[in-house]
């Protein structure tokens, strides 16, 4: 009992009582996928074998460390859903699989969008060697920050369409009033960055923007911060409160 009061004061997630307990095979599977995402991510260059290229390779830490991010983002999103709640029926395992077939097809391709940001980046600053290297003029800098876009709105799509399904199964789950709230939020906040990142990639690819639409995706904070407004949690009472 004290470890489990422990627990739910400590953690990220304070308000919702955690319905998933011990780890289940559906995550010890997901689990392995993302190690190996973030493992492609931060060893797809070869070792240095120069001065010139140990530089290079410090430097990859910037454009790395922003895909790792991203994928540890992607894994939390993942990690509160089934601790939320513990749900793993046919649809949930259908929709993960394809999310994890996503993460796994898009981590080479993250590692080389990040790459050519930072190449950018240091264009800005007088060097173009990285970008001019890979051959990567605006129009393409555009497509590759759609290719980003498409595949950063398919992973939270599917994420979004989880918490959809549970809160489907809100009466079943026994979720409270701030437990749904919370469940619309976090869909709601998935939806406005699918949404934002459609924009940046359309605006990416098909107008005079190119690369400089990546931009766009601030959208996201001030969109978040509506759906807060719109989506009040209710005050917390002594009946509301779930049992431990």
């Amino acid at each position: 009992m004290l470890r489990e009061t422990i627990g739910r004061q400590l953690d990220h997630d304070p308000r919702f009582h955690w319905r998933g307990g011990s780890v289940t095979r559906i995550e010890n599977l997901s689990d392995i996928v993302f190690a190996l995402a973030l493992g492609i991510l931060v060893s797809s260059s070869t070792s240095p074998q120069t001065f010139s290229e140990l530089n290079a390779h410090l430097l990859s830490i910037v454009p790395v460390a922003a895909g790792f991010a991203l994928l540890v983002s992607i894994w939390n999103a993942h990690f509160v859903f089934f601790r939320r709640y513990g749900v793993a029926d046919a649809r949930v395992i259908f929709l993960n699989a394809v999310l994890l077939l996503v993460v796994l097809f898009v981590a080479y391709p993250l590692r080389f969008i990040f790459d050519s940001l930072f190449g950018y980046i240091l264009g800005l600053m007088g060097d173009w060697s990285r970008l001019e290297a890979a051959g990567i003029t605006s129009p393409r800098a555009g497509v590759i920050m759609g290719y980003f876009c498409i595949g950063y709105a398919a992973v939270y799509g599917l994420v979004s369409l989880m918490y959809s399904h549970a809160l489907s199964k809100a009466d079943l789950l026994a979720l409270n009033a701030t437990e749904r709230a919370m469940t619309k939020r976090s869909i709601w906040i998935y939806r406005c960055q699918i949404l934002a990142a459609l924009v940046t990639g359309a605006a990416a690819v098909f107008s005079p923007m190119h690369a400089f639409a990546g931009w766009l995706m601030g959208l996201i904070w001030p969109l978040i911060y509506i759906v807060g407004r719109l989506i009040p949690l209710p005050a917390a009472t002594g009946g509301d409160e779930p049992d431990l």
